[in-house]
Formats: C-alpha cells, structure tokens, sequence
C-alpha cells in the first residue's frame, strides 16, 4: 500500500527578508570560483573514511577561524568533533543552520575489506583523492559529502564579503559519522559509534538554536524534507553439527547444517523484499520515498576448524523505513513472511539497530521551501523541483533535526560528477536562501 501525506498548502507564509536579482548579483560577485574549486579539492583530497575525519575537521575549523567564523569544536571523542561557526545574529531574526558531513563512504582499509570489495575496487583512487578531469570533479568525497560542504563554507564568506549583516544568526557546521558506522557483534563501543556522535551530538551540545536547517548534500538541485531511517537485522538459524564422513545429504530444508537451510531463508526474504517497497512506498509533498531491503552480510561457521560444519548461521540485513513506518509493524511482518515460509523453529530475528525515518511538519518547512524556490530561480532561473525519490529514501541528517521538531530539508548540486560551475551555483544558491531566513540586519 502506497502511504500517502497531505499536500502542503501552496500559499507559503512571507520570508523574514525579501531578496531580489540585486541581491543575487552581489552575492555571485562576491563568489570566487576558483577559489571554491582549490577548497573543494583541498578539504577533498583529506582522506577521511568512516570514523577518522579528524584531519578534514581540523581543516574546517581552521577555515573559519581564518575567515572570523568564531568556530568551536564539539566532540564526544576527541578524535572525532564537530565543528561549528557562526555569523550575524545582529537582530531578532531566525536562525539557520547549515550542516554537511565530513565522513566519505570508503574502503576500512582494514581486514574486513577483502569480504566486502575486490582489490581493483578497494584500490581505486576516488576513495581518497580528488580532482579536476574533463571539466569535472572526481572523488567519492567530492559528492558525499565535502563538496556540499565547501559551498555552504563560500555561502557564508560571500554574505559577509559582500557586506550583508544578518539579522538571525548563521551556522556553518561539519559533522563525523553520519555515514555510520553502527556497533555490531565484537564491534561495540564508543569507537564504533556513527550518528550519535554526529549532528546529533552537535544539536545536544554545540551551543545552537535554529529555526531553519538546510543539509548540504547532493539533490541534483531539488530539494526535499523526507527522509529514511533504517533497521539493521541479524536472522539466525541454528542447526546440528555432523561429523563430515557421516554427513549424508537430505533435502535442504530439513538439512542439519544451518547454512544449507539459510539458502531457503534468502529465497524467502526476496520475496518479502520485492513486495516490502511496494506496499510501503510513502509519498508526500516533501519527497517520495522507496523503502529497500538489502541482504550486506553472513556468517557461520570456522573457516579453519570445518570438520562439523557449524551449528549457527546468521545473516545480516538491511530494511529501509520510511516516515510512515514503526519498527514494531516491521518487525511483526517480516516475522510473518519467514513464518508463512515454514521458518517457525530454530529461527531467530531481531533488529539490533532502529533509525526511525522524519518528514518536516508541511506548515513548518514552508519558509525554508520558498527561501530556497526564490534563490533558486534566482539563480538557475526557474522554480525548485522536488528531489528525486532516491534522495527522499536513504538517511540523511535532516532527520536529526526533524525529529527534534526543527524544521529540516536537503537540498545541493549534482550528485555525479558535478561541475565547477555547478558548485558556484550552489555556494550562490545557499548565501541566498540564508539571507531570506536569517534577515538583513
């Protein structure tokens, strides 16, 4: 079933601050883009893989102390800090905060590497590097996330280089972990902890009061206020161990080694995962939202002691959630697929981490919505469209602050491959729509 959500109004209450073209042309003369391209390429080209973005936070924190961003670090490890400037505040405007995030998808560039990629794919260059070819940015980091980043960094030197005082005050943050990773089996602990130390962590502590968040992430230009959490769930099958000259070999499903059996408990799944995002796609003004099922691992078993064969097996999976869904609805279907699959016995199931997806109240978004449509046809002379459902089904930090009932929404250039030109554009399109939310002092 297709969950459905009121359309927003479509009259949009009026902005703190109007902006107009000659607003837009101080604030694209007051952009340097060559400058942004050696930022990006710069904060780009430090490696910073899930859990050790320190260097790339270092380096922001040292932009805008350098810029007179007045910037603090907040950090729940030392190791892993946010980092968060500010500018205006000069009235009683509303404040607004931009956030992006340090971390990039990468290889662990441990042991556990050789069970998730191929050495050519592990030894690619774009997980650590960055640069220009063909008119293009290469690198991982350059769409998720530092490039977004870089831009709301130039947003902010462009307000204040072109001589905009703001009424509300401004927050430029970079945020660890959200990314991940989460704690599972042998990995627990603080070490091994992702969003909560992130903006989550950031909003608890870092001496911040938005009214509006804007999260700079890749939306090829649209913009959306839905977002997906996720279930990670561990299934385990238990079975016998047989001594391996006396193991004959029954039909699979009532074969004693849990792994042989775990091969119906797949078949099983994909069955409930091609019906799952069907019935749960979720849409609503703010996005549409597609929630998927992926299986991302398995064990059982001694790889150096088989002899027996194992008597456990678990497989490990992902399930999206969208703002519709509770994991206790979930959890009761999944149980009743496996169940209805003959997996009644020596079959356990259980989610060992919940991120609940958050959509931004319609009213609330409203002036973040129009804020963001005027800079845009000011600056890509046209209205805003809503992203893609790809952006509205994957987490995103807008959920941090959605669910603290901060109105939140993403919106940023092109997600593959984008151009100079294309982050000039967005650096434009970010000074803009905060100086509609913020006002001009």
């Amino acid at each position: 079933m297709t969950m459905m959500k009121p359309a927003a109004p479509e009259a949009l209450p009026a902005l703190t601050s109007s902006i107009d073209a000659g607003d837009a042309q101080a604030i694209e003369a007051a952009i340097d883009s060559d400058e942004l391209t050696a930022l990006v390429l710069e904060l780009c080209n430090i490696p910073a893989p899930v859990g050790r973005e320190e260097k790339a936070g270092q380096f922001v924190y040292d932009w805008l102390r350098e810029e007179g961003f007045v910037p603090r670090k907040v950090g729940l490890v030392e190791n892993r800090f946010n980092v968060v400037g500010r500018y205006g505040g000069r009235g009683d405007g509303p404040n607004v905060l931009f956030t992006a995030h340090l971390d990039t998808q990468s290889p662990m560039y441990d042991e556990t590497d050789r069970y998730v990629l191929t050495p050519q794919t592990a030894a690619d260059p774009q997980w650590l590097q960055a640069w220009l070819e063909d008119g293009v940015f290469k690198g991982y980091a350059v769409t998720n996330d530092r490039g977004p980043l870089a831009c709301t960094l130039i947003a902010a030197k462009a307000l204040k280089k072109a001589g905009y005082d703001l009424s509300g005050t401004l927050y430029v943050t970079a945020c660890p972990g959200e990314i991940g990773p989460e704690p599972a089996e042998e990995c627990q602990g603080v070490g091994f902890l992702g969003k909560e130390i992130g903006a989550l962590y950031m909003l608890t502590h870092g001496g911040v009061a938005p009214d509006y968040v804007i999260t700079a992430e890749g939306t090829d230009f649209g913009v959306n206020w839905v977002g997906c959490g996720y279930a990670y769930y561990r299934i385990t099958l238990t079975g016998e161990q047989v001594f391996t000259p006396l193991l004959e070999h029954p039909e699979s499903a009532v074969h004693p080694n849990p792994i042989v059996r775990m091969a119906g408990v797949i078949e099983a799944l994909q069955r409930w995962a091609r019906d799952y995002d069907k019935r749960y796609r979720y849409e609503s003004a703010g996005g549409t939202a597609i929630p998927r099922v992926q299986i991302g691992a398995i064990r059982g078993g001694n790889a150096g002691n088989m002899g027996g064969g194992t008597e456990v097996c678990s497989l490990y999976v992902e399930v999206i959630l969208t703002p519709g869904q509770t994991i206790a609805a979930v959890d009761r279907d999944l149980k009743i697929a496996l169940r209805g699959a003959g997996f009644d016995r020596n079959l356990s199931v259980e989610p060992y981490v919940v991120r609940h997806g958050f959509e931004a109240d319609a009213a609330s978004v409203a002036p973040i919505h129009q804020a963001l449509d005027r800079a845009h046809q000011l600056t890509r002379g046209g209205p805003i469209a809503i992203a893609e459902p790809v952006y509205s089904s994957m987490w995103r930090d807008h959920n941090v602050f959605n669910m603290n009932r901060i109105p939140a929404a993403v919106m940023g250039p092109g997600r593959w491959h984008p151009t100079p030109a294309e982050f000039a554009s967005c650096a434009k399109l970010y000074a803009l729509a905060a100086l509609a939310l913020c006002g001009k002092a």
